[in-house]
């Protein structure tokens, strides 16, 4: 990956995006077949040849958010070399620019779980649970290496995720705050979480 900083456009098939969309607006119980055919200028019967069902557009979607977002953060964090502090820095920035530049992905990933079959909540967890592995990882890493003095890596490593999460709730790209704002500050706030020493 060139860079893991930059999100273009994602890589969803039209029906997909025009699926998120629909989700994003009106919640999974909210939508149906046909409002997400029409959003894809489909018809019903074009829309179930893509997909079998609502379930399985959820869990495509999610799916894709989830696995653009652990390509991005994998690349952030091999992207730091040796640092554990590096590391850990690059995997908080790519984390809260993702959720800046993804919100509906975000959003729809974060409050659909309820809605999801157990199967696919369990793949969705199992991806959360990897990229919150990496931020633990990091953070564990940092402590050995007299970087940071967190004394409860698994505990801070879920809060720095849900609060990357968050930002898609409230970030807007025309607000008074630059992506790169939101990053120094969100970054401050993690490595205060983790007991960073100051460089």
């Amino acid at each position: 990956m060139d860079n893991w900083r930059e999100f273009g456009p994602d890589h969803m098939s039209p029906p997909l995006r025009a699926a998120l969309g629909v989700f994003a607006r009106h919640g999974y119980h909210g939508a149906s077949i046909r409002m997400i055919a029409e959003a894809a200028g489909l018809s019903v019967p074009g829309l179930y040849h893509h997909y079998k069902s609502k379930q399985a557009i959820l869990a495509a979607v999610v799916d894709s958010a989830m696995v653009e977002m652990l390509e991005h953060t994998s690349a952030a964090a091999e992207d730091a070399g040796d640092s554990p502090a590096a590391r850990f820095s690059n995997v908080v920035e790519c984390l809260a620019r993702f959720h800046m530049a993804r919100r509906d992905h975000a959003f729809v990933a974060s409050t659909e779980m309820r809605s999801m079959n157990p199967d696919v909540r369990a793949h969705h967890i199992s991806q959360r649970d990897a990229q919150q592995a990496m931020i633990e990882d990091t953070i564990r890493a940092g402590v050995d290496a007299g970087e940071f003095t967190c004394l409860y890596p698994e505990d801070t490593a879920r809060a720095i995720a849900s609060l990357c999460v968050s930002i898609a709730s409230w970030y807007r790209p025309d607000g008074p705050l630059s992506a790169d704002d939101v990053v120094a500050r969100y970054l401050g706030y993690a490595r205060a979480m983790v007991g960073a020493k100051s460089s």
